[in-house]
């Protein structure tokens, strides 16, 4: 992967900038720079923003309406709208089951849902994880019985994100009983405004209420919902879960921003009669932080231009994962030392009386939810675990 741009790609890069700067809704800027994730409808409308740009689809192929860059295109889109402090696209219809519907699903499927998943229209949710069978997903227990042309749904799943925003579901379900249980089960398309669903979110470490436990109580689904083969749906969700993933070769880019944040507020924070920033400790803590971000970021250019050549890339995206999510964790709680004192401020989920929002609650926020990244798209224990086997051999 060359780091070296062309006079083309130098002027990619300015587009990207000038874009950005005209058309990213200062509200939507001002709440990603605070630390605050973006709600629902805010990265809906940035995602159409893209879309009315023809840039939707980053990694997509042009076929499908996607951009078709490059992986240095893709790389400079990355970093450009996260200096903008754009919100990363949301990656569930995107980058998930995006992908896996033109790649495995029908004409009809392609027709009906990859348009409206680049123009944000449909936000779609992820049926994995259950009560008892999270990060050994094989052991899952939603059932899917045949019916003529329909399969009925019963289950439930938990921890879904934005389930209570979703148009659509894209979940794995039993739908036979094999000796090897990975062999039982399908991948279905669920609209989620069919009967018998019910969603219920709760509330996090961080107050707020992005993920929720749904109930399927003898949904109804076409078989044309069906993606791919009857009981292949095993290998299907181990690709998604690949990409998932590799989805942290672009977010190793928002901590790089992120840090840009901490030293601006630690050259701002009083210590000992100067600033926090001056800090022998601090600044060691800073750039050691700075370096494995960096190869963090080039681990991640190597797995795009491999993943765009369709190179096998065997468990880096675990690798990935696990790294990206640990330097978060890290980068997020040195913002919150910044702070100081006032990294007591916190944004509560309701309104409570006299209580004025403090503009520091964002990296408290911050922080608090990046303790999970570490355990969705499987914990960092089940990364290692692939890590020792496909790599290792162990």
């Amino acid at each position: 992967m060359r780091l070296d741009h062309t006079e083309a790609e130098r002027a990619f890069r300015h587009e990207v900038r000038r874009f950005c700067a005209q058309n990213l809704p200062s509200a939507l800027r001002e709440r990603v720079r605070s630390g605050m994730r973006a709600e629902p409808e805010g990265l809906r409308q940035w995602q159409n923003i893209l879309f009315r740009q023809g840039w939707g689809a980053p990694t997509w192929p042009r076929e499908y309406g996607g951009t078709g860059w490059s992986p240095v295109q893709i790389h400079i889109f990355e970093q450009e709208t996260a200096a903008a402090d754009a919100p990363p696209q949301f990656h569930q219809g995107l980058e998930l089951i995006g992908p896996i519907i033109f790649t495995y699903g029908t004409v009809e499927q392609k027709a009906k849902y990859l348009p409206r998943i680049l123009s944000g229209e449909d936000w779609w949710c992820q049926g994995y994880s259950e009560p008892q069978a999270g990060s050994d997903l094989a052991g899952l227990r939603t059932r899917a019985v045949r019916d003529g042309d329909h399969y009925v749904v019963s289950g439930q799943k938990l921890w879904t994100s934005y389930a209570h925003v979703a148009d659509r579901m894209f979940c794995l379900v039993r739908t036979s009983d094999e000796a090897r249980k990975q062999e039982g089960i399908s991948l279905l398309l669920i609209d989620m405004d069919s009967p018998g669903i019910t969603v219920r979110p709760f509330q996090t470490l961080d107050e707020q209420e992005h993920v929720t436990e749904v109930f399927l109580d003898a949904v109804r689904v076409p078989e044309s919902q069906r993606v791919g083969e009857e009981g292949k749906g095993w290998s299907y969700g181990k690709v998604l879960l690949d990409r998932e993933r590799a989805l942290t070769a672009a977010l190793g880019l928002r901590i790089s921003r992120l840090l840009e944040h901490v030293r601006a507020l630690a050259l701002k924070t009083p210590d000992a009669g100067t600033t926090l920033y001056q800090s022998a400790l601090f600044r060691a803590k800073f750039a050691q932080l700075e370096i494995e971000v960096q190869a963090l970021e080039h681990m991640g250019l190597r797995m795009l231009a491999d993943n765009v050549a369709g190179v096998d890339t065997g468990p880096r995206g675990s690798m990935l994962k696990l790294r990206w999510s640990e330097l978060l964790q890290r980068a997020s709680e040195l913002w919150t030392e910044a702070l100081g004192y006032d990294g007591t401020c916190f944004a509560p989920a309701g309104p409570l009386p006299g209580w004025v929002p403090q503009a520091q609650s964002g990296p408290v926020v911050a922080y608090l939810h990046s303790r999970v990244t570490s355990i969705y798209g499987g914990s960092n224990e089940i990364q290692r675990n692939i890590i020792a086997r496909r790599a290792l051999g162990l």
